[in-house]
């Protein structure tokens, strides 16, 4: 099983005419996820080429739902048009939105989020500022690299793009039921409490690994969390532990005050109920290692 993404999502790109909707595009169907089509308002009618294939080019994300049965879109448009486009996709229902999209203005998010609440939470909305979704095995929606894990029953929710990576990498010959990176920005859709649930829920996910990083208070909000409702054994790491306070490091959110948001804080609270957690992302995959062979 996998969690939000699997063999079965069918997967449209919002962008897809433009160079990072070809590019990556091409990327997912080489990963053997089902690419069935795409939006661009000014070439509907036509069909790009990824991978070999012909993909169809709709007008909206509702015509392409009702042409290709797509149940997943990602997000490859650029953050002048996003907040319309994750409005559009809304208003269609579709079931998942990815939006991969960097530099969303912080209030676009926050009114996209909220209208999604307001029509009843049809879309799960994961990003802005994310690397996606990946189901090795299954299905790769985003620009996760395809090949540098394996399927396994290994959880991961990760702030952090680079470090997803790393992790995967790392703990590849375990291997991973579901891997989502949900994104640094002060506002996102998924959180690291929704991945837990979902993770807590799937049989085949053994262990979770959480990668946060510091600024606000979403660690420590998801380590009450996994005091109150999680069984299943987690290990975190938490970036910045060198960074200096009051300074923006890398991600919006990444922004320390005093104690509040400090990885080691963050650290603390989650040791408090019961979680391990790495110093550096080699650590925390040993980690990972010893509660696996445990």
């Amino acid at each position: 099983m996998a969690i939000f993404l699997t063999a079965d999502s069918r997967i449209i790109v919002q962008g897809i005419t433009g160079s990072e909707g070809r590019k990556h595009g091409a990327r997912m169907i080489a990963a053997r996820s089902a690419v069935v089509g795409g939006t661009n308002p000014r070439k509907a009618g036509q069909a790009v080429e990824l991978a070999g294939q012909q993909v169809p080019v709709f007008g909206t994300v509702a015509e392409a739902m009702a042409q290709t049965g797509a149940d997943t879109s990602v997000v490859f448009v650029p953050e002048s048009g996003t907040k319309t486009a994750v409005i559009e996709a809304i208003d269609a229902a579709i079931p998942l939105v990815i939006v991969i999209t960097e530099g969303v203005p912080v209030h676009d998010t926050a009114e996209f989020w909220a209208y999604a609440c307001a029509t009843g939470n049809r879309t799960r909305i994961v990003g802005p500022n994310c690397p996606g979704v990946a189901s090795p095995g299954k299905s790769n929606a985003g620009i996760i690299p395809a090949d540098i894990t394996s399927e396994g029953r290994i959880g991961l929710v990760s702030k952090s793009g680079t470090l997803t990576y790393q992790m995967m990498y790392e703990l590849r010959d375990i291997g991973f039921s579901t891997a989502v990176g949900i994104g640094g920005d002060p506002i996102i859709g998924t959180t690291h409490i929704d991945c837990l649930r979902a993770f807590e829920d799937d049989p085949e996910t053994d262990a979770i690994v959480m990668i946060g990083e510091i600024g606000g208070d979403a660690e420590e909000r998801a380590a009450a969390f996994i005091e109150r409702s999680i069984s299943k054994p987690v290990v975190a790491y938490v970036a910045g532990f060198t960074a200096p306070e009051g300074k923006t490091m890398g991600h919006a959110g990444a922004i320390i005050s005093g104690s509040a948001g400090t990885a080691q804080a963050k650290k603390e609270a989650l040791e408090k109920v019961g979680v391990r957690v790495g110093r550096t992302p080699s650590e925390t995959a040993r980690i990972v290692r010893d509660v696996m062979r445990g």
